[in-house]
Formats: C-alpha cells, sequence, structure tokens
C-alpha cells in the first residue's frame, strides 16, 4: 500500500512537468532537440490514417453498446443528439476498434477503461519487478517524412513512460522516466527511490543525453535485456491509436445517454 500511494504522488508530479511543452525539451532520436506540442485531436486524426487500413480487417471488436432511441425534448437537443449519433456510426465504421491486447512479449497488459493510463507488469531473468505506466497520446512533434522520396514533414505522437525496476517489496525502485516515439524509446530521466522514503522534493536526475557516452548507453542496453526497447514503443503506439478510438465512440455514448434521457 504504501509503495502504491507513493509512486501515485510520484507519477502525477513528474508528468506535470514531463508532459508539459513549455517546459521540456525532448531529444527526439538523440540527435536534434525538439518541444513537445500538446496533443490535438487533428494532428492525431492525421496519424490514425496509417493505422486504419491494417485495423479494419482484425476481429474480435469489443462490443459497442448503444442507448435506446428516446427523443429529446427540445430542438437544440434533437439537433445534437442526431450529430452524436452520426459521430457514433462514423467512429465505428470508418475505424473500429478491435479487442485490446493483453500481453506483449513478457508483459501482462492492464487497460484502465475510461481512464489515460495503461499498466504493463512483468519479471526480468533476474526476478526483478517491472512495472510500466504508459499515458496515451500526450504531445507531438513534427519530423521530415521517411523515405528517399519523400518531403515535407508529419506528425509524429509521444506516449511518456514510467518503468520502475525493484527486487522485492522492501528494496529500493530504479525508476526511468521515458519517451515512447513512433519508432524508438527513449530515456528521459533515471533516479533511485529508496524503500521507506519520500522527500518533498527530490533530485530527479540528471538529462540522460548530459551523461558519460557509456553510462549513457549502459542504461538502453539494462532496459533493452528486460523488454523495454523500441519494440515496446511501437506496441504502446499502437494500442493507444486504438484505445483512443474506444475512448472516444464510449465518451460519444456517455454524451448520447445524456440527451436521450
Amino acid at each position: 500500500m504504501a509503495r502504491a500511494l507513493v509512486h501515485g504522488w510520484r507519477r502525477s508530479q513528474i508528468f506535470q512537468k514531463f508532459a508539459s511543452s513549455c517546459c521540456y525539451n525532448i531529444t527526439k532520436n538523440r540527435d536534434k532537440e525538439h518541444f513537445i506540442k500538446p496533443i490535438s485531436r487533428f494532428s492525431l486524426s492525421q496519424c490514425r490514417e496509417a493505422h486504419n487500413t491494417s485495423r479494419k480487417s482484425q476481429s474480435a471488436a469489443p462490443q459497442i453498446q448503444t442507448q435506446g432511441q428516446t427523443k429529446p425534448s427540445s430542438p437544440f437537443g434533437s439537433k445534437i443528439l442526431r450529430l452524436v449519433r452520426d459521430e457514433i456510426r462514423y467512429q465505428s465504421d470508418y475505424a473500429p476498434p478491435h479487442q485490446p491486447a493483453a500481453k506483449f512479449d513478457r508483459f501482462m497488459v492492464e487497460d484502465r477503461p475510461g481512464e489515460q493510463w495503461v499498466t504493463l507488469r512483468g519479471t526480468s531473468a533476474e526476478g526483478e519487478n517491472i512495472k510500466i505506466e504508459a499515458t496515451m497520446f500526450d504531445g507531438s512533434v513534427s519530423a521530415p517524412k521517411s523515405g528517399d522520396e519523400s518531403s515535407g514533414e508529419e506528425v509524429q505522437l509521444h506516449i511518456s513512460l514510467l518503468v520502475d525496476i525493484w527486487k522485492g517489496e522492501q528494496s529500493d525502485l530504479l525508476e526511468f522516466v521515458c519517451s515512447a516515439w513512433p519508432d524508438a524509446l527513449e530515456i528521459q530521466k533515471v533516479y533511485i527511490f529508496r524503500h521507506g522514503g519520500l522527500q518533498t522534493r527530490p533530485y530527479m536526475g540528471p538529462n540522460i543525453k548530459d551523461m558519460n557516452t557509456k553510462l549513457h548507453n549502459g542504461f538502453y542496453e539494462f532496459l533493452k535485456t528486460r523488454g523495454v526497447n523500441d519494440n515496446l514503443s511501437k506496441f504502446l503506439h499502437e494500442y493507444m491509436m486504438n484505445k483512443d478510438r474506444i475512448e472516444l465512440i464510449q465518451w460519444l455514448q456517455k454524451v448520447q445517454y445524456f440527451f436521450e434521457k
């Protein structure tokens, strides 16, 4: 219980700083600095299109419940209700969500319906506990399009990660604050939390990009051998793209239900 309370406090403190576009500098692909822009529905819709074709062929879609067809009492409510129903139909037909994955590699995936988080849990070959908490898309950057003949820029979405690694309930906890890009994982901070202690203003550690190259690379290798790597970033982007569609449809259904009552 104590570990959970401490972790919840750390998570809120860290991501208030980490996900802010005006406060944090992100080194995209470790070679160029970018400021993360707050995520917008417009930029997200642009990136959806790259995923939709492959996703439409997947089965086992989650059940999308519909409410009754009660008519609202006012003309304004009728208009809103009609627009909401049209949007639900469009979202369900255009890019229907599929059943979220319950496992990736060595990690079990715990979805949080209605929340902007997902938790992954697993163990390393050394018997360490690994817990990963990932946000939904919380920012974006513009990057040159890939390919020899490509020109212009494309939007690349950002996911924030907390990676906790510990050996037992009474042990210290090693924590990584990371960025998950569509094709790469990037470490931002590394620090230790002592068992039973909670500082008011803990030292957050140096920027990894400013550290000795061998130590810098050593941290990446440490995470890689524990399954926290570029493949995990790719999985999380696919997972969150699907979760975003699920959450959007469920939110629209709640709005629909409100106007139908």
